[in-house]
């Protein structure tokens, strides 16, 4: 049986230490009364450390690599919105994941952002071990920064399995979080133009 989920060249810039990862899984096997040499065990924790390559790599992220010069002035003044974006993420309190959509929208002041820029802004931050209200405020205040924008506007619809497993274990839960700067704070209409937008035509979350 080989193992071959991921190559080598994928994660070898990566600061995540792998044999520590290994052997932590390991313990944890041992724990739970497994036999992590058994043959569906066997790589396991191998595969848990490559995967958290993947699930957090939002660390090693390079701001600066994402936007890549994709800033344009643009003599634009309306509303720009990128809604449904699907993202997944780690609750850092037991780990477990959280999944959903981010809405984003901002009112340009003289400069607009590359379109495919906004999801990967939003997989840097969720790419991590993350409470949603944080991530919900750190994709603003970077797009805040970043464009100086009249305002700028996030929602984020999510659902946690760490509620949905475990705890109150309700499978209907959902939670949004929201955050605004500029005119979406202090313009009440645009921020009910906002929500109107996101809200239109929006299909439930499903796992």
């Amino acid at each position: 049986m080989e193992f071959d989920d991921v190559n080598e060249n994928d994660v070898a810039d990566t600061a995540i230490d792998n044999p520590a990862i290994e052997n932590a899984v390991t313990q944890i096997l041992n724990a739970v009364g497994e036999d992590p040499q058994r043959e569906g065990l066997q790589f396991t924790p191998r595969r848990v450390a490559r995967m958290y390559h993947e699930l957090l790599g939002g660390y090693t992220m390079d701001s600066d690599a994402i936007i890549n010069g994709a800033l344009f002035n643009v003599k634009y003044d309306e509303m720009v919105l990128v809604r449904d974006i699907e993202f997944y993420s780690l609750c850092e309190h037991h780990m477990l994941p959280f999944m959903g959509r981010v809405h984003v929208a901002y009112i340009p002041d003289g400069k607009v952002l590359g379109l495919s820029k906004i999801p990967r802004i939003v997989e840097m931050y969720s790419r991590r071990l993350q409470v949603q209200e944080r991530m919900t405020r750190q994709v603003a205040d970077f797009l805040r920064d970043l464009l100086k924008p009249q305002g700028v506007a996030v929602v984020v619809e999510a659902m946690h399995l760490c509620s949905m497993m475990r705890g109150v274990k309700k499978h209907d839960a959902r939670m949004t979080t929201s955050a605004m700067h500029g005119a979406f704070r202090a313009n009440l209409a645009t921020r009910q133009e906002f929500l109107a937008n996101i809200s239109r035509g929006s299909s439930p979350l499903q796992i």
